[in-house]
């Protein structure tokens, strides 16, 4: 019953995540969009502090937007926030990676092979990476880099390159990616907290008393805002990789993460600057075809190429190999305790469930260490050559 409310609580702050983080990247493409395609306004507008408006459609009706060069005259009665978008997506995040990877740190978090942490110790390094990396994202916005948008993005690759590479020699393949993932997220959201909220309360705060608002706070928090900017398809990215072991469960998952990533936020540039009316479509053609080449280099070599069938490795071995190392979990009264049920309803106790559950999706786990999961049945690795070999052909012979 515990795994069966523990599976409920997984999926309500998953569905809850999604939403909210909709709501937040949505409302985050939507101001950078309409702070970028504002326009110069009439004369009249700018006597009134206007600095730039825009009209638009939508819904059966027409909107014009305005943006004061600092603040309006007079404070409106009903002035709309946008703020807690970024709360409850960051919450409900950290809300979920407890459930999974905390709760759960045996399983999704540690790797034996790589570092035998206890789960107190998984923990207590899970959060303690996800303070390095917001601490030292905070300490480069209070050096001189901040008035270099190139030289900061630079570093900032680099340091996330580098925590990516410390995730993989401390968590396992999944874990890293999503600590990496969660950084991203903690960053984001503590400029919302500590950067962009402080501003616009100074905003108003001055407009308020009939002072002039210290135009350095909006200019920080539009900083700020524009790095959430950059970073949100590397995390989109992050979030549906656990789906693709190919990429997060590969050799060099760590450099895979930071290319991919470099490469999602690259692609965004060009509909930043899209927004400005700069056209330069080369980026997204460039960002195609690195991502390609990033497919290209990953890409396996033919099992019956790099591993000669073994022919003493009958049906009756690969069953008997699947039974005890994969059944355990993935049967219709699972042995392992940690699966009250076959995880995604997938029985291996037959060649016919081997075979309906599709030879080329059992193998592309195994072969890239993902299953069984951290590895708690002990497959070997000769074991695990054979499988993928005997996998591989009967693949082709489908």
């Amino acid at each position: 019953m515990e795994a069966y409310l523990t599976d409920w609580f997984s999926l309500f702050f998953r569905w809850f995540h999604v939403i909210t983080g909709i709501a937040w990247i949505g409302a985050s493409f939507y101001f950078v969009w309409l702070d970028n395609s504002l326009e110069e306004p009439p004369q009249w507008k700018k006597d009134k502090g206007i600095k730039g408006d825009l009209w638009a459609i939508h819904g059966g009706g027409f909107y014009e937007v305005a943006k004061y060069q600092l603040g309006p005259e007079k404070m409106p009665q009903h002035l709309h926030w946008f703020k807690w978008e970024a709360y409850t997506t960051w919450l409900t995040g950290f809300i979920l990676l407890w459930i999974v990877y905390y709760l759960g740190a045996d399983r999704y978090l540690i790797d034996a092979t790589k570092l035998a942490l206890s789960v107190p110790e998984a923990i207590a390094a899970g959060l303690g990476f996800l303070l390095a990396g917001f601490v030292i994202y905070e300490g480069l916005l209070r050096t001189p880099l901040r008035n270099n948008g190139i030289a900061f993005g630079v570093v900032l690759f680099l340091v996330l390159a580098v925590a990516s590479y410390v995730a993989h020699m401390l968590f396992s393949a999944r874990g890293a990616y999503i600590h990496v993932g969660a950084v991203m997220g903690t960053i984001m959201a503590g400029n919302v907290l500590f950067g962009i909220m402080p501003a616009q309360r100074g905003l108003v705060s001055a407009v308020e008393k009939g002072e002039s608002p210290d135009p350095a706070l909006g200019e920080f928090a539009k900083l700020r805002s524009t790095h959430n900017n950059y970073l949100t398809l590397p995390v989109l990215f992050i979030m549906i990789s656990n789906h693709y072991p190919m990429v997060y469960a590969h050799e060099y998952g760590w450099a895979l993460l930071i290319a991919i990533g470099g490469i999602a936020a690259f692609a965004r540039h060009f509909f930043n600057l899209r927004h400005k009316g700069v056209s330069k479509p080369i980026i997204l053609v460039i960002s195609a075809a690195l991502l390609a080449a990033v497919a290209a280099a990953i890409a396996p070599t033919s099992s019956r190429e790099a591993m000669p069938s073994d022919e003493g490795f009958t049906d009756a071995k690969a069953l008997a190999v699947l039974q005890s190392r994969c059944a355990t979990c993935h049967a219709a009264t699972p042995t392992d305790d940690m699966f009250p049920a076959a995880p995604a309803g997938l029985f291996l106790e037959t060649l016919e469930q081997v075979e309906s559950a599709g030879f080329a999706r059992i193998k592309g786990v195994i072969e890239t260490n993902y299953m069984p999961l951290a590895n708690r049945s002990g497959m070997t690795d000769e074991e695990r050559a054979a499988i993928v070999g005997w996998l591989s052909e009967k693949g082709n012979g489908q």
